[in-house]
């Protein structure tokens, strides 16, 4: 499992010329989900989430995380985080979970998510073609993979 995790001080998702979702600050999360991805990515990927300290405190040090900074998130569904581009310029997307899988899979990383955070979770819509806008704060852009943890 996949994720961008990118501080904002506002991000929206518009589905049809219609907005789905918004949030002022907080975190834009992409969500990239894997054939090969299980309840033990999800839990492991939201629980960094929720604890990563990279909001200014007081002294304006990145020391506070999402619930310190009373922040909000919004994820979206981003299967093209398992590209794989290494043979050719058309990117494949072999490894990326079909939805019968990761629809579930992206429902239990909103959920437990928001379970941490005790708020609710703005979301786009899975397999929608979705129009993300953001003002990335800092800026400030992680990139995390349950399947390289380190």
């Amino acid at each position: 499992m996949r994720a961008v995790i990118q501080r904002v001080s506002t991000a929206s998702v518009t589905i049809n010329g219609e907005m789905k979702s918004s949030i002022g600050n907080g975190f834009l999360v992409l969500l990239g989900i894997e054939i090969e991805d299980t309840q033990e990515d999800t839990e492991w990927l939201c629980k960094k989430i929720a604890q990563l300290r990279v909001f200014s405190d007081e002294n304006g040090l990145m020391n506070e995380d999402i619930k310190d900074a009373n922040g909000d998130v919004l994820v979206v569904s981003q299967f093209t985080l398992h590209a794989s581009y290494k043979k050719g310029n058309r990117p494949s997307f072999i490894k990326a979970a079909r939805p019968e899988q990761a629809i579930p899979m992206y429902e239990y990383f909103v959920s437990k998510l928001s379970a941490l955070l005790g708020k609710p979770i703005a979301t786009g819509t899975f397999g929608a073609d979705m129009k993300c806008a953001l003002v990335n704060d800092g800026p400030v852009t992680i990139i995390m993979d349950s399947k390289k943890p380190e």
